[in-house]
């Protein structure tokens, strides 16, 4: 069980440290963006540029919503682990009905296979189900991703064949455009407020 910590919005779990991007995270996050193995399932790793915005945008995201994509940290060595977050979902999936908050997870190539995503994701399903209250949580990947999908199905989200969907920022032509959709509902929906 993790625990949210006061401000500045951060989590910390078993074994991770989740919090806001520092000046520190920015070589590691810009190198595990261009590793080929990490991005294999996006149609092309990110430029530094790209990682840029990437990170202007979840310090904009946190300020507008409260609520982001954090960095992960090892929390007995310090190690750079990646990213885990939510956000308002900006991909358009047709017939999914908007707003929906999207949770998501990318670490790099040392940390695959030790069941930190599904750590670090568990702290901010909590967060969103019983501190946002929010209704329902969403996450996409590449149709092939199999360790995505596993740890979406680890943490109890529902695939939801009908929202598969061709990813509009990936190139028709490309081998990974088809994306699937899982979703979670919060348990305790019929108690949470209304928007």
């Amino acid at each position: 069980m993790s625990n949210p910590l006061p401000q500045p919005f951060q989590f910390v779990t078993p074994r991770l440290i989740l919090r806001p991007f520092e000046d520190r995270d920015r070589a590691p996050f810009i190198a595990m963006n261009l590793d080929p193995e990490v991005m294999q399932f996006f149609a092309a790793p990110f430029t530094p540029e790209r990682s840029e915005e990437s990170i202007a945008r979840y310090h904009r995201q946190l300020l507008r919503d409260g609520f982001t994509f954090l960095t992960a940290e090892h929390a007995q060595t310090g190690a750079y682990v990646g990213i885990v977050g939510m956000q308002v979902m900006s991909t358009i999936v047709p017939n999914l009905p908007q707003p929906a908050v999207e949770i998501g997870w990318r670490l790099t190539r040392a940390a695959h296979g030790h069941g930190y995503a599904t750590e670090a994701a568990r702290a901010f399903v909590g967060h969103a189900f019983n501190t946002l209250h929010l209704p329902e949580l969403v996450a996409i990947t590449a149709t092939s991703n199999q360790p995505s999908r596993h740890v979406m199905e680890k943490l109890g989200m529902t695939h939801r064949p009908e929202l598969t969907f061709n990813h509009p920022m990936v190139p028709a032509d490309h081998p990974h455009n088809q994306h699937v959709l899982y979703s979670l509902q919060n348990p305790n929906a019929e108690e949470a407020p209304c928007a």
